[in-house]
């Protein structure tokens, strides 16, 4: 378990990010069109999971504009992952909405593991049961390169240290 703060406020996620150099847990997760994908969808590719609470916030928003501009310059082999509690249907018109092509918004729709297994699920305070602002990198086969739980969910992450990862 984390601690994390909301404006200031402590608040508690269901335990803690991947260790750097251990095997990132598989997930299961819903893109725009409904369909499932696992991280073998994304194998040999290098992975930044940019994991928020709702793309319908400010920093959320800026975060994911952010990550999709350095997407562009990533190249093929690296992909962006959003991840969030909105519907795939909230995340697709946000994406399409802000011209965001180069980055790919997936849902906790049909369950929570994801958040519960990459240990950013909230437990208690106004954001219960959604994911906590978290940035996890992993290289082409799964192994987790790099990790950031913000300590501040109103705060964006480090975006240089993030990059710099990958």
């Amino acid at each position: 378990m984390a601690t994390i703060t909301l404006s200031g406020n402590p608040i508690t996620t269901n335990g803690d990010l991947p260790a750097v150099g251990s095997q990132a847990p598989d997930f299961k997760l819903t893109r725009a069109d409904l369909s499932d994908v696992t991280l073998a969808d994304f194998k040999g590719r290098k992975k930044l999971l940019n994991i928020v609470p709702s793309l319908d916030t400010g920093v959320c928003a800026t975060s994911t504009r952010k990550f999709n501009e350095a997407a562009k310059k990533l190249g093929d082999q690296v992909v962006v992952l959003i991840v969030s509690a909105d519907l795939p249907f909230a995340q697709s018109r946000f994406c399409t909405g802000e011209h965001l092509d180069n980055v790919i918004s997936l849902a906790m729709m049909r369950d929570k593991n994801f958040a519960k297994d990459y240990g950013v699920l909230i437990q208690d305070g106004p954001l219960a049961g959604i994911c906590a602002r978290a940035v996890v990198v992993l290289d082409g086969n799964d192994k987790v390169l790099y990790t950031e739980l913000v300590p501040e969910i109103v705060q964006e992450p480090d975006y240089d240290q993030a990059l710099a990862a990958l």
